[in-house]
């Protein structure tokens, strides 16, 4: 069951789950256009330049963040498609920040690049050993991986098991080059996390170590505590990207990285702004957007004074299709920015009684409310 204010009920359907959302995977990509001058007056003009809209259902490949069916917008402005594809767990105050970003994609020119590519790391869902270090093998350009570990679906000796795996991989491909990070997503508390960190990072010893542990715990007083309790370097994401307060992290000396998504962050601007007051390394990552979102948030991580890390865009393989004609261009590891076409082939006039186009409307009308 997804528990939503009482405000935002009309987000969900009547088996409980958000409106569009079937709880399964369809077998193929939906994309259907949406009349603008259809939306709240209000909204109109939140949208002013936009002169397309689109709306998207691509199912996934296998379950991520618990979710099997992705969904958004797509944007069309004077610079092409801009992205927005909060999650259902955000409300529209919150999701108002991705819409942020879309219209910035699209009506802003992207910013000056300062080199032409970003590496990026494999991410590894919830799979078995076996399968994780298939995708290693997969992706072998990629010398980085991050790992899903504390999921609901697996436990510490699984977490330990695929860790060791695609360490024991990245190092067969790149030798000393190959490094390992884990995310938690706020998972454990500061006890809880101190004992799995040390059996992780013992896991990755083949590849001399956990490169950092993600978000090991919610609260920024608890990353403060477990820095100061063992030595494996700790990022922050979600005490960066959903606080009210994205610089009590550095203030409070929480982490040793910040994992940045530029989506929910609010676009170029605001990154490039964040990047400047945050004195930490930043690693650019993906919110699981299609190639549109990924090749813009690329575009940001070109854009960086320093220079990043492995980047985690690696993501459009974990949806089961596209927005895009061509996807996001990926050479040797590394996602070099390109001009994009949205596939016109897939797109279908909204239907007036479909839940899809219906929820992600009312949507649309409700972040527009908080910009």
């Amino acid at each position: 069951m997804f528990f939503l204010p009482r405000d935002q009920q009309w987000l969900l359907n009547d088996r409980g789950r958000p409106v569009g959302d079937t709880g399964s995977a369809s077998s193929a990509v939906r994309l259907h256009e949406l009349c603008v001058d259809s939306l709240a007056p209000q909204t109109r003009v939140v949208l002013e330049g936009i002169d397309r809209l689109l709306v998207y259902s691509i199912p996934m490949r296998l379950r991520f963040r618990n979710i099997e069916v992705r969904e958004g917008l797509l944007l069309h402005g004077e610079y092409g498609w801009g992205e927005c594809a909060p999650f259902w767990d955000y409300d529209p105050r919150e999701s108002s920040t991705w819409l942020a970003s879309a219209l910035e994609a699209a009506r802003v020119a992207p910013p000056r690049p300062r080199r032409e590519k970003v590496p990026l790391n494999v991410t590894i869902p919830v799979i078995s050993a076996e399968d994780a270090r298939k995708r290693v093998f997969d992706h072998p350009g990629c010398a980085t991986s991050k790992v899903k570990v504390a999921d609901t679906r697996s436990d510490l000796e699984r977490d330990c098991q695929r860790v060791e795996a695609v360490a024991e991989a990245l190092v067969e491909l790149h030798a000393s080059s190959a490094k390992v990070r884990v995310d938690a997503n706020g998972a454990w508390d500061r006890e809880t996390a101190l004992t799995w960190i040390a059996r992780l990072n013992r896991a990755a010893q083949a590849a001399g170590g956990l490169e950092y542990v993600e978000q090991p715990c919610m609260a920024v007083e608890d990353l403060a505590w477990l820095r100061r309790k063992q030595d494996v370097p700790l990022a922050a994401d979600e005490s960066i990207r959903r606080a009210e307060d994205p610089l009590k992290v550095a203030r409070l000396e929480a982490a040793d990285v910040a994992v940045i998504k530029v989506e929910p962050l609010g676009g170029a601007g605001a990154i490039l702004q964040l990047a400047e007051e945050l004195p930490m390394p930043l690693v650019i990552s993906s919110a699981l957007e299609t190639s549109f979102g990924l090749d813009y948030a690329a575009r940001v991580a070109c854009a960086l004074d320093q220079e990043p890390r492995a980047c985690g865009l690696g993501t459009a393989s974990l949806l089961n299709g596209d927005t895009a004609v061509s996807p996001v261009r990926v050479v040797g590891g590394n996602m070099i920015p390109t001009d994009l076409a949205v596939n016109e082939s897939l797109i279908t006039p909204s239907a007036p009684d479909s839940q899809l186009c219906e929820s992600w409307v009312n949507r649309l009308n409700a972040m527009a409310s908080h910009r």
